[in-house]
């Protein structure tokens, strides 16, 4: 039997003092042969990514270093001068990170940033560079790679920003690729593009796999073999088929349950009044072209919405079909060109003012980083406190009504003076939850808002929203590209493709016979959908 490719082995990552365990990654041992996937898996904090900055020397500099052994090709890459690391780094070994867009340097065009790794590790001619960085935008399935090379990041979406970083990773051709989280937040279709991307470089290349989720569906598409860590320790580890039907350790059982599945469900009976009528919404945006050419997208054409009171409607698309923009010309964080919306029995649409800020009472969004949506500085009480304080609460009032929003999410009430930073991040989109629900709106917004979370984490926050639901009564808009989630909790579910709405049922009626091609390739691209025995698709007629 040949040496594996990759061998950890006793591998100890100490935690600074203070923190609360002492180490991030404690006794690991696993390894990976060439040309297999290993996909890590478990919640956020259980150590996965902090294996994978061990493994390409990336660990921050404030943690003590790295105990143990990480063979790979027979070298141990702890005792390796930081030099010959670097060296191996972009060559040998490669990793592409969650977040293409943090990943890419804003101020350089992509195909510069991916030549860098030619430069830096060959004598090639700046000529030879830029072929080969086109032919590896070609194999990465991007359109118009000529025209992508001298683009800047913000003017990709993120499907693509993550293929130019598969590219960039992919450039000498690595014996190892580690990909942590590279299909978090990507639409069903991109995703699928990009794990069938990651199949056929195994075929081809022979690389070996190192691929960190909390996707099980993903899990199920692609692993050889699948470990599970948790606190930093591994607690199980086997064949993709074995840990997914047959899970041995109780926590990874637990994982398993938490998984949303394809169980189309019917529209609930004795929901109430609308609270949203949109009608005829248009946005038209006019950019520039990567080559400076003006050009314009309707963004949102011509679209109706209603929403009743109790009613949860779903809006799933491709990134880019206008679902985001929508959902922000309803709440008017961006003007509609034409259109109306009336929440609640009240116009919403041609307020100004005054007028506008208490029409808002009635309507509230969620965001999808909890991170970023919450100020840094402000206690987690007076974030919740503010809203009904701006709405004309007294002071004690808010405070009190932020108290017991702590409560209803499942938080302690001695968490309100607490910081951002001092939570988890299924913790404080539940405080970003209790912010938007402290006005009592009568619609609730949620945009991407579990997408990146854990199984786990996430299956908590789906059952708040529906037991928030089920005491307050708001009508909700779910927007996600998880159509697993999509089909538990939403009533109807609209489809969204470039700018409209090309079709509208219930899950049940729109899993069994959707009628649109778009939505049966929807349906289609959900990862794993075999390994949850997901109800069957109608194919797509020849030629479609």
């Amino acid at each position: 039997m040949s040496a594996p490719l990759l061998d950890i082995r006793n591998l100890f990552v100490p935690l600074p003092g203070g923190a609360d365990r002492p180490y991030a990654v404690e006794d690991l041992s696993l390894t990976l042969a060439k040309g297999e996937i290993l996909c890590i898996v478990g919640e956020t904090g259980s150590g996965k990514s902090l294996t994978a900055m061990a493994t390409m020397g990336l660990l921050p500099p404030n943690l003590p270093p790295a105990r143990g052994q990480v063979l790979f090709e027979g070298r141990d890459l702890l005792t390796l001068p930081s030099s010959v690391r670097l060296k191996m780094a972009g060559s040998r070994l490669a990793m592409i990170f969650q977040e293409p867009i943090a990943a890419l340097n804003p101020i350089y065009r992509v195909g510069e940033q991916v030549s860098e790794t030619f430069r830096l590790h060959t004598d090639l001619p700046a000529a030879e560079i830029r072929k080969r960085v086109i032919d590896l935008f070609h194999e990465v399935r991007l359109p118009g790679p000529e025209e992508i090379f001298g683009a800047y990041p913000h003017q990709l979406s993120g499907g693509q920003c993550q293929r130019v970083m598969i590219a960039s990773a992919l450039a000498l051709d690595p014996a190892l690729l580690i990909a942590d989280e590279p299909t978090t937040a990507l639409d069903v279709t991109t995703q699928a593009q990009i794990l069938k991307l990651m199949l056929d470089l195994r075929e081809k290349h022979g690389t070996g796999i190192l691929f960190i989720t909390h996707d099980f569906g993903v899990v199920a598409e692609i692993a050889d073999r699948v470990a599970v860590m948790r606190h930093g320790r591994l607690v199980e580890i086997g064949p993709a088929a074995q840990v997914l039907s047959n899970p041995q350790a109780e926590y990874t059982k637990k994982l398993l349950a938490a998984v949303p599945r394809l169980e189309p469900r019917r529209s609930r009976p004795g929901l109430g009044e609308a609270v949203l009528q949109a009608t005829g919404i248009d946005k038209l945006f006019r950019t520039r072209s990567i080559l400076g050419t003006a050009r314009e997208v309707r963004a949102v054409d011509d679209v109706d919405l209603a929403i009743r009171r109790g009613e949860t409607v779903g809006l799933v698309g491709e990134s880019g079909s206008g679902k985001s923009t929508l959902a922000q010309c309803v709440i008017r964080l961006i003007e509609p060109d034409s259109g109306d919306v009336i929440i609640s029995g009240g116009e919403f649409t041609g307020l100004k003012g005054a007028a506008l800020r208490a029409a808002r009472r009635r309507v509230q969004i969620v965001f999808q980083d909890p991170y970023t949506a919450l100020d840094p500085r402000q206690a987690a009480g007076s974030a919740i406190a503010e809203g009904p304080m701006i709405h004309g609460l007294s002071r004690d009032k808010a405070r009190e009504r932020a108290l017991d929003l702590l409560e209803a999410v499942g938080l302690d009430r001695s968490a309100a003076s607490r910081f951002p930073h001092e939570f988890s991040g299924g913790q404080r989109q539940r405080i970003c939850i209790a912010r938007a629900l402290a006005v009592e709106p009568e619609l609730l917004i949620a945009d991407e808002s579990v997408s990146a979370l854990d199984v786990s984490v996430q299956a908590q926050i789906l059952d708040l929203l529906a037991r928030m639901q089920e005491r307050l009564k708001f009508g909700m808009l779910f927007i996600t590209h998880d159509l697993r989630v999509a089909s538990r909790v939403c009533d109807r579910i609209a489809v969204m493709r470039q700018g409209k709405v090309i079709e509208e049922a219930e899950p049940a009626t729109l899993f069994a016979a959707p009628r649109e091609p778009y939505t049966r390739a929807l349906l289609a691209a959900v990862p794993g959908r075999d390994w949850q025995n997901a109800p069957d698709i109608p194919p797509l007629p020849a030629g479609e």
